[in-house]
């Protein structure tokens, strides 16, 4: 079996970070490094449906079906994890703990399974990298204590 683990450690608070991993207007703009996409009808919430829509790509169509599993806010988010065109039900977890004055973030998506598993883990692995080095730290760096976007952000979802 594959999976993906990537620990990143932010200089911001755990709300800050749970904000912008879990906020439906946040989420798209830091995804932007990857396929930009947005979580229709997500809350960080047991139970809760929801999909995250992407731009679609040639034998992809840009839809994966996800359920909440388990929330424990701000600390952990864990969701089912499915590609709308089939392929492995995997499983996606969110860590947060604080660390000094800042968080420690651990990724960590499991269940891949055979030879399409292993090819699909070092994809979204080579993606959620990027995602979580360059395009998370820049929406942290513009959401303000508020909450949300510092006035003058250039941070845009892609169309």
């Amino acid at each position: 079996m594959s999976e993906i683990r990537i620990v990143r450690d932010y200089a911001y608070p755990p709300t800050r970070v749970w904000r912008a991993l879990t906020d439906p207007d946040l989420i798209p703009l830091w995804t932007a490094t990857g396929a930009g996409a947005r979580a229709e009808g997500f809350a960080p919430v047991a139970g809760t449906r929801f999909r995250f829509v992407a731009k679609p790509k040639p034998g992809w169509n840009g839809i994966v079906n996800c359920e909440v599993l388990e929330v424990g806010e701000p600390t952990l988010l864990r969701y089912t994890w499915t590609d709308d065109g089939g392929g492995d039900d995997t499983e996606v977890t969110y860590r947060l703990e604080p660390v000094g004055d800042g968080t420690r973030f651990t990724y960590e998506h499991t269940g891949f399974t055979g030879i399409g598993g292993l090819f699909m883990a070092q994809m979204l692995g080579r993606i959620r990298r990027k995602m979580l080095s360059v395009g998370l730290p820049a929406v942290l760096a513009d959401v303000g204590d508020d909450g949300r976007l510092r006035p003058g952000s250039t941070l845009r979802v892609k169309s």
